[in-house]
């Protein structure tokens, strides 16, 4: 048996090489019959193109509304994409326009999920619009991109919170310009709050905090289990601002958590009508580790631009500013 143009080869004992797919082939065929006469018989016949094609689709994330300066739009993708040609091809494909304009860029967080975010926070009341132009694009011989839904968030305003936690306080900013100062505790020795930028995940009016869900043996002096108010969450692993009636002794003075930042009710009450999902909560002179950029919240904030273009398929490694094609449209327009 040949492949035209392209034989096969095969060693004596071994099973021939599988077929190729949208190739044609000849079969010559040796006989005997009974009598022992040789015959021959050749055949011919095509193998057809493969039409299994798997479809790339993005779920663009959050979910639509309105969200604070912090607030990184992600990209969900539903197959894996290893090869970093195949991820330039994926990635040039997601758009992120802002009105008004910034600089940004994607991050590779894994094989399936991108992150982007600006070189700084987004502008206050900003709209951003993400789309993906992947429908049709073939990305490998059995990889296609399919349709994805777009996504349009706003930005509200800019809210800052910085907690000090050598000085025990936290100041609030709205649009740069203070409008709070919050006695407040942090974590003590052994659990203290992790320094860094973090951005506010949701907010709960109750939560049941329990210290056996971060590890914590019941029964044990560490041990708590404590009804909380005005939980405002920083991470997925369970850190909080919230309200901490039992430690306003301690608010102003002394660090007594186990890593959330308490403060009085009445405060913790105006903090968690004041922020929203997206703003910033940052965290200095803590003796905690620093938080993760990314699997426990959005971290983002807590690489460097330059770290942060290097988790980019596109533009990692080149000179920092926008991709050449995204250039014009951050050019403002000539009067």
């Amino acid at each position: 048996m040949s492949r035209a143009n392209s034989p096969p080869t095969a060693l004596a004992g071994t099973a021939p090489p599988p077929l190729a797919a949208n190739a044609h082939y000849t079969v010559r065929v040796s006989t005997e019959n009974e009598d022992g006469a040789p015959g021959r018989r050749v055949l011919t016949f095509d193998t057809t193109r493969p039409t299994t094609k798997k479809s790339l689709t993005v779920k663009f994330g959050p979910d639509a509304g309105t969200y604070g300066v912090g607030q990184p739009v992600t990209a969900e993708l539903n197959k894996p994409v290893k090869d970093k040609a195949q991820r330039a091809i994926v990635e040039r494909a997601l758009r992120v326009d802002s009105v008004p304009a910034v600089e940004g860029a994607w991050h590779w967080v894994d094989d399936k999920e991108l992150h982007y975010r600006p070189k700084d926070y987004w502008p206050a009341h900003a709209t951003v619009q993400v789309h993906s132009n992947l429908d049709g694009v073939k990305i490998s011989d059995r990889l296609w991109g399919g349709a994805s839904k777009d996504l349009k968030l706003t930005t509200g305003d800019k809210i800052v919170a910085v907690t000090d936690a050598a000085s025990h306080e936290m100041t609030v900013y709205r649009n740069d310009e203070e409008i709070n100062q919050i006695p407040v505790t942090t974590g003590k020795p052994g659990f203290e709050t992790r320094n860094g930028v973090k951005v506010v995940l949701g907010k709960e009016y109750f939560v049941r905090m329990r210290g056996t869900t971060v590890g914590i043996s019941e029964g044990s002096s560490d041990s708590y289990d404590l009804p909380v108010y005005y939980a405002t969450r920083v991470t997925w692993s369970g850190e909080y601002v919230h309200a901490a009636p039992w430690s306003v002794g301690s608010q102003g003075s002394e660090n007594v958590s186990h890593g959330c930042t308490g403060m009085s009710t009445s405060n913790a009450e105006w903090f968690f009508d004041t922020v929203h999902e997206g703003d910033v909560v940052k965290v200095v002179n803590s003796n905690g580790d620093d938080m993760e950029p990314f699997g426990n919240g959005f971290g983002d904030w807590n690489l460097g631009w330059k770290n942060w273009r290097s988790g980019s398929a596109l533009v990692g490694g080149t000179p920092d500013g926008p991709r050449p094609e995204d250039a014009a449209r951050l050019r403002p327009e000539s009067l």
